[in-house]
């Protein structure tokens, strides 16, 4: 009797085991499935669109000649090199010694830890378990003694150094035990206790966005059905009062009685939209200058097609800043505009003004720069991709479609930061089956533009190559431009972790204007430290009197709490004159277009 009550408990063990491996071998089949539709995909893709600048082939091709140089020198000295794997072999033979004292029930310290922010190893059990800590202290470890190591080789001219700490970053990045199903404890968790239909939504999510995606892979980083441009973005009450082929000239509606009597012109870059200065309305810095009482206009710039290849950086000048000037002059009868530009529209604008300077032309009051460079001796990472090969290169392809695909520089913008931009939406999307969060700022930032061919080879060379706005030797239609000659007040932003337009480069570049200037740091970086509203009580900013250096003015320097905002409205205001009447912009002298957004900004690449 006993052995068969326990013959009858398998039998019921084993059917409530078999549902569940027959799900995990369904999953698996799905799994190879959905494999194979991958690897066809890439395969076509590698065949047609491989090569060319800011891809994978081209990239690797880079890296490997790149890093192959630091290994030569390294190498060349036997003491050094025999020195440094000592120190290496060293590390491990600690980390091995202390895991063995653990695994003995000792309590010991780590050999390496991550670094605060690092969001990689989170997991409890990279800490708990001793497998899953070994594998990352092993990494930790090797990571860091490869970028020491890259660092201190000598006879390294520093731009091929730039260039190999770039490239190892990414490598490095990739190669972490996160990144892959078997060694990241979270993955082989949730494949456990889901029979693998992560693995299978996973592979359903990499398909999707292989088909989503063009020239090369873009990694979903935000839910794309969450947000819509005009519904819950860039929905600031207003008016398109003005366009042309470039632009379309937005006139925002009042939120107050009065306003100033100066408006204010916002020319963000062209690369993405404009709406990163209007998000939700929450986190929107359009509407809170508009409640603040100033009259607000904005560039919002068209996205090119081939039809516009030829146009220039200076047809930008004249069709974007300068016509914008004009129809505000016009709309609201002041002779006075005050400007802020953000990103390459504040490269434009400064350019623009050492322009209007040239020419006598007095009409702008002030400027406000946010993450701008008009100095690039410094510009961190992106010099990786400016060199004479490179940007013959860019400008072949270029010269064949008539523009830069807006796939390929957010390609570059990722890699600027790999470990926050593009594996942890690897593991979530492909590893763990997971759908990204809801994210407004990433849903613009996926919404990339295409850049006109004269325009963008006339930037990369001339500015990011040369340097020649810095210098003094560039020409905009026959005028040479002098920043020293623009001397109007200026507020220079720049962002503490910015790794696009770094700080130390934006500082360097407000030296070169003849006016007085206020420096103000914002904390995190080129996105985030410019659209923090006060509301959010987020982050802090730092300001502080002139220095002749960067780090002298760091060392005087005064951090206050939460945002930027406050101050720069208040500085703004002493430039604005009086208070006047508000300006309702369907009763300007120009008739309105459309309302806003307008139709330029829904134009996806």
């Amino acid at each position: 009797m006993q052995q068969r009550g326990e013959e009858r408990e398998s039998t019921k063990e084993d059917a409530s085991q078999g549902p569940e491996l027959e799900t995990l071998a369904r999953n698996m089949v799905r799994l190879m499935d959905q494999g194979t539709k991958v690897f066809t995909t890439l395969a076509e893709r590698s065949t047609a669109n491989g090569h060319g600048p800011y891809s994978f082939a081209n990239e690797a091709s880079e890296a490997a000649k790149t890093l192959g140089e630091v290994a030569r020198h390294f190498v060349s000295e036997p003491a050094k090199f025999a020195a440094a794997q000592g120190e290496l072999l060293k590390s491990y033979a600690d980390l091995w010694n202390r895991s063995v004292r653990r695994f003995l029930g000792e309590e010991v310290e780590p050999v390496a830890e991550p670094e605060p922010g690092d969001n990689r190893f989170k997991d409890p059990d990279w800490s708990n378990n001793q497998f899953f800590d070994f594998l990352k202290q092993s990494y930790l470890i090797g990571s860091r003694w490869a970028e020491d190591v890259t660092r201190k080789t000598e006879g390294v001219d520093e731009k091929t150094r730039q260039r190999a700490l770039f490239y190892l970053n990414q490598m490095l990045s990739a190669f972490s035990p996160s990144n892959f199903a078997l060694t990241n404890p979270e993955v082989i968790r949730t494949t456990l206790a889901t029979n693998a239909e992560n693995l299978v939504q996973g592979m359903a999510h990499f398909v999707q966005d292989l088909q989503q995606s063009k020239d090369l892979l873009r990694v979903s980083q935000t839910d794309l059905s969450a947000f819509e441009v005009g519904r819950n973005l860039a929905v600031t009450p207003g008016k398109v009062v003005f366009q042309n082929d470039l632009i379309q000239l937005i006139q925002y509606a009042p939120a107050t009685e009065k306003v100033y009597e100066r408006p204010l012109l916002i020319v963000p870059p062209w690369i993405n939209k404009y709406y990163i200065l209007d998000l939700v309305p929450e986190k929107s810095f359009v509407k809170w200058a508009v409640e603040q009482g100033f009259t607000v206009f904005l560039v919002s710039w068209v996205n090119p097609t081939a039809k516009l290849a030829v146009r220039t950086f200076e047809d930008y000048m004249r069709e974007g800043i300068l016509a914008a000037l004009g129809v505000v002059n016009r709309q609201t009868g002041s002779h006075c505009v005050n400007t802020v530009g953000y990103c390459v529209g504040g490269t434009l604008l400064a350019a623009t003004l050492a322009y209007m300077a040239a020419k006598g032309d007095d009409r702008v009051s002030s400027a406000t720069f946010l993450a701008a460079q008009v100095d690039f001796s410094a510009a961190g990472d992106l010099l990786v991709f400016i060199d004479d090969a490179q940007l013959k290169a860019l400008e072949e392809m270029m010269a064949e479609q008539g523009y830069l695909d807006g796939s390929r520089m957010a390609a570059v913008f990722n890699m600027l930061r790999p470990r926050d931009l593009i594996w942890p939406y690897v593991v979530n999307n492909y590893l763990l089956g997971k759908k990204p969060f809801p994210f407004d700022l990433l849903f613009w930032n996926a919404d990339s533009t295409r850049l006109p061919a004269a325009n963008h080879a006339f930037y990369l060379r001339e500015f990011y190559h040369l340097n020649r706005l810095a210098k003094g030797e560039m020409q905009l239609g026959g005028v040479a431009l002098d920043l020293g000659k623009v001397r109007m007040p200026v507020y220079e932003l720049f962002t503490r972790e910015d790794h696009i337009a770094p700080a130390l480069s934006v500082f360097r570049g407000s030296q070169l204007f003849g006016g007085p200037v206020r420096h103000v740091m914002a904390g995190s970086g080129h996105i985030a430290g410019v659209v923090n509203p006060p509301a959010k009580t987020k982050y802090q900013y730092w300001s502080g009197p002139p220095a002749d250096t960067f780090e002298e003015w760091k060392a005087k320097a005064i951090e206050t709490k939460g945002s930027w905002w406050p101050d720069w409205a208040a500085w703004l205001a002493a430039y604005s004159g009086a208070k006047i009447p508000a300006r309702d912009p369907s009763a300007g002298l120009l008739k309105a277009i459309e309302d806003a957004p307008g139709s330029y900004v829904k134009n996806r690449d």
